[in-house]
C-alpha cells in the first residue's frame, strides 16, 4: 500500500491554550525552536509522504506563510554571513506543488475537516495527522505506520494507538482488540469515550490514521455525534463494518501539546534530546526543583 498524501487538519480554535492561540493558530506554537505543524510535517516527509494538505481555517494563513519562501529573509542572512540559518530554512523548504491548502469554513469536528479534503486527496488511501500530537521518537509515528501497512491487505485502515490507565479510558477514544501479530493487531470495535468501567481495551486511538477513500463518502453522510460535531470515530466505526481496520501499538513517547501541561512537558522531553541543549537545561531544571 502506498501512502502519497496527508492530511492535516489544522482549522481548530485551540481553546484549551487559550490565550496564547487568541491571535496565533496553535499549530504555530514552539516546541523548543520549532512550531508544532513542521514538527509533523517532519514526520510525514520521513515517512515518504509526498503530498501535504492542510485543511485550514480563519486566521490560519501564518502557516501557509511558515511553508513560503522569505526573500526579504533570505537576502538579509546571506549578506550577515549566517549560512547555518540559511540551511535550516534550506531544509524546511518544501518542493513546489507539494503543498495543498483548504478551508474548513466552520468548526464541525474532525470528520468534517478531514471530508474537506476529499477533492485533493482523491481516490488513494491517505494519512490524518494531528499536529497537536507530537510523538518523541525515531523512526516517527507515521513512518512505523506506513510500514506496517506494508505488511497488510491494500485496503487496509491503521490507527496509532496507545495504553492509557484503566482508570481513565472514559476521557478517549477506545478500540477492541482482535487477532494479533506483535504490535500490531486486528480492531474489534471502536468506542467513543466510553462509560467508566466498559472499555474493550485500555488502548486510546491517537492523533494518526491511515485510511481509505471510501470514508469520504461515509463522511458525506454522517450525521454529527458528540459535541454536535461530525465525529471521524463514527465514520470509522461505519467504515469498519465493510473493511478491515489495525491497531499499531507505536514505539515512542506521545506529546498532547494542546493542553497546557502536555505542552510544557513536550518543551522539556524535546529539549533534553537535543545534545547541544540538553546539559544546560538539565541545569536550570535542577535550579527550579531545588526551590
Amino acid at each position: 500500500m502506498k501512502i502519497r498524501k496527508a492530511v492535516f487538519p489544522v482549522a481548530g480554535l485551540g481553546t484549551r491554550v487559550l490565550p496564547a492561540t487568541k491571535a496565533m493558530p496553535k499549530e504555530m506554537l514552539t516546541i523548543v525552536d520549532k512550531p508544532l505543524i513542521q514538527y509533523v510535517v517532519d514526520e510525514a516527509r520521513e515517512a515518504g509522504i509526498e503530498h501535504f494538505v492542510f485543511v485550514t481555517g480563519r486566521n490560519k494563513g501564518v502557516i501557509e506563510d511558515h511553508f513560503d519562501r522569505m526573500f526579504e529573509l533570505d537576502t538579509t542572512l546571506a549578506a550577515r554571513g549566517k549560512k547555518a540559518e540559511q540551511d535550516i530554512l534550506a531544509a524546511n523548504q518544501p518542493e513546489a506543488g507539494a503543498m495543498s491548502f483548504t478551508r474548513q469554513q466552520a468548526p464541525l469536528g474532525l470528520g468534517h475537516a478531514v471530508w474537506c479534503a476529499r477533492d485533493i486527496v482523491g481516490d488513494e488511501p491517505f494519512a490524518v495527522v494531528l499536529p497537536d500530537e507530537l510523538v518523541l521518537n525515531t523512526p516517527g509515528c507515521l513512518k512505523q505506520m506506513i510500514e506496517a501497512a506494508s505488511k497488510l491487505d491494500a485496503k487496509s485502515n491503521l490507527l496509532a494507538v496507545e495504553a492509557v490507565p484503566d482508570e481513565l479510558t472514559h476521557q478517549y477514544g477506545i478500540c477492541g482488540v482482535g487477532k494479533r501479530n506483535g504490535r500490531i493487531f486486528e480492531v474489534d470495535g471502536m468506542v467513543e469515550k466510553p462509560p467508566k468501567g466498559t472499555a474493550p481495551s485500555n488502548l486510546s486511538i491517537t492523533g494518526r490514521y491511515i485510511l481509505q477513500p471510501e470514508i469520504f463518502k461515509i463522511l458525506e453522510t454522517q450525521e454529527r455525534g458528540a459535541g454536535g460535531e461530525i465525529q471521524l470515530t463514527d465514520a470509522m466505526i461505519r467504515l469498519a463494518k465493510t473493511q478491515k481496520f489495525y491497531g499499531v501499538e507505536f514505539e515512542g513517547e506521545r506529546h498532547d501539546c494542546g493542553s497546557k501541561q502536555g505542552f510544557l512537558r513536550a518543551n522539556i522531553a524535546f529539549g533534553l534530546a537535543r545534545p547541544e541543549l540538553r546539559d544546560g537545561l538539565r541545569a536550570e531544571m535542577k535550579k527550579y526543583l531545588e526551590k
